[in-house]
């Protein structure tokens, strides 16, 4: 009989940081990762957009941290296939064997090093009774991810979707609920990866001035949402003539920022897609300038799922859902391979700050004095850990009204 693994990421909280570049190095660091795991954030998107053209939401983090527990299990071309999904290739080194989680490892501890920031991150494994875990494997994932690995018996399919439902409403602070409603009688692991975040804004909205005002999903669809408004104050900004776009910079607290990219009033968004691109994310940030705006931005909800495990082959991820997968370091067990993969992320942006689990255009709108930056059109965002570049999350906004 075949075993299936079931695997799970939600998402909940967001906030950014602003990355520092560097030049890479001949040895792997942090700054290489990040800078891949942009890479594949961008891959992601674009596969993920040419599915529709709705709203978008997703944490490349999470999902890259998923599968790279996923590739101590894997040996073979089922390994090679999700170093390379992930555009890892480059940071694999065969005389350093643990050089991939040990990475990951360490972009952990520097994003929360100071204590402050309010994000976790968790990893958990939910075997059943019967299935056997390389002991290797379980020290391997306990050192370099603090994975909880915990015994469930899958027959008594109600109390183990309780089980692992009260697991991620736990970690996710109470957003994320009831997001696995069955379980297959054949699944012998369930790995969970969550990510949670709550930031406030450095400068908040006041509520006061939040009105309802009309935002274009495009020439023929307006919808009325309630937009925040900032008075005029020094905010970060650029220019992209190139791409026909601007971008503003909102920080949290504890160094974290959301980064919105607006293609210019009469773009179509969907032209940019392609364009988004690390090395042009990373000039963004470093160009940005201080000048003095009025921001307007619609306040939005966003619950986001994703069916992995049919999007990630289009990245070359293959091989570990079908019954050629080699996963013999996670189990001796034959025939075990992973069946799904979803992905759920939740955001929530208000006058205060971001709430998200596991993000178009706007334009900027002249006036004498002061100039304005109205996000009233779809729009991009970005929310990051500056101090690393690393990227929590990711979207798009096509209609606001729409969760």
């Amino acid at each position: 009989m075949m075993m299936k693994v079931g695997l799970l990421f939600l998402l909940t909280y967001v906030c950014t940081f602003t990355p520092v570049y560097q030049t890479q190095e001949r040895s792997p660091n942090i700054t290489d990762l990040t800078y891949k795991n942009m890479d594949f954030a961008m891959n992601l998107y674009r596969k993920i957009a040419g599915y529709h053209d709705k709203n978008i939401f997703f944490s490349p983090l999470s999902i890259s941290t998923a599968f790279a527990t996923l590739s101590m299990a894997a040996q073979g071309p089922t390994r090679d296939q999700i170093v390379k999904g992930l555009n890892l290739a480059n940071l694999d080194r065969e005389n350093q064997p643990d050089i991939i989680p040990e990475l990951f490892q360490h972009l952990q501890g520097n994003i929360t090093q100071d204590g402050s920031l309010k994000f976790d991150q968790s990893t958990a494994l939910f075997v059943r009774l019967t299935f056997e875990v390389e002991r290797d494997y379980s020290d391997q994932v306990k050192k370099f991810f603090n994975a909880d690995i915990n015994n469930v018996d899958f027959a008594d399919r109600k109390a183990s979707v309780a089980l692992i439902n009260d697991y991620i409403t736990r970690k996710t602070g109470n957003k994320v609920k009831e997001v696995v409603s069955n379980l297959d009688p054949l699944t012998q692991l369930m790995l969970i990866n969550t990510i949670f975040f709550q930031g406030e804004w450095q400068m908040p909205f006041n509520p006061n001035h939040t009105e309802n005002g009309r935002f274009f999903i495009d020439n023929y669809n307006i919808v009325q949402v309630p937009m925040m408004f900032r008075m005029e104050d020094k905010f970060y900004t650029m220019d992209d003539i190139p791409l026909k776009a601007k971008v503003l910079k909102l920080p949290y607290r504890e160094g974290v920022s959301m980064l919105i990219l607006l293609p210019n009033k009469g773009l179509d968004y969907t032209t940019i897609d392609d364009e988004i691109t690390t090395k042009r994310f990373l000039s963004w940030i470093k160009n940005l300038k201080k000048m003095k705006l009025e921001v307007q931005l619609p306040k939005f909800k966003m619950e986001q799922s994703y069916a992995m495990h049919s999007i990630l082959p289009d990245l070359g991820i293959s091989s570990i859902f079908h019954d050629t997968a080699n996963l013999t370091r996670l189990s001796k067990d034959p025939g075990l391979k992973v069946s799904e993969v979803l992905h759920k992320a939740v955001i929530e942006v208000d006058e205060k700050g971001t709430t998200a689990a596991a993000a178009t255009e706007g334009t900027i709108t002249g006036y004498a004095l002061p100039s304005s930056f109205i996000v009233n059109r779809p729009f991009f965002f970005f929310i990051y850990h500056e101090a690393t570049n690393s990227l929590l999350f990711m979207g798009r906004v096509i209609d606001p009204t729409k969760n």
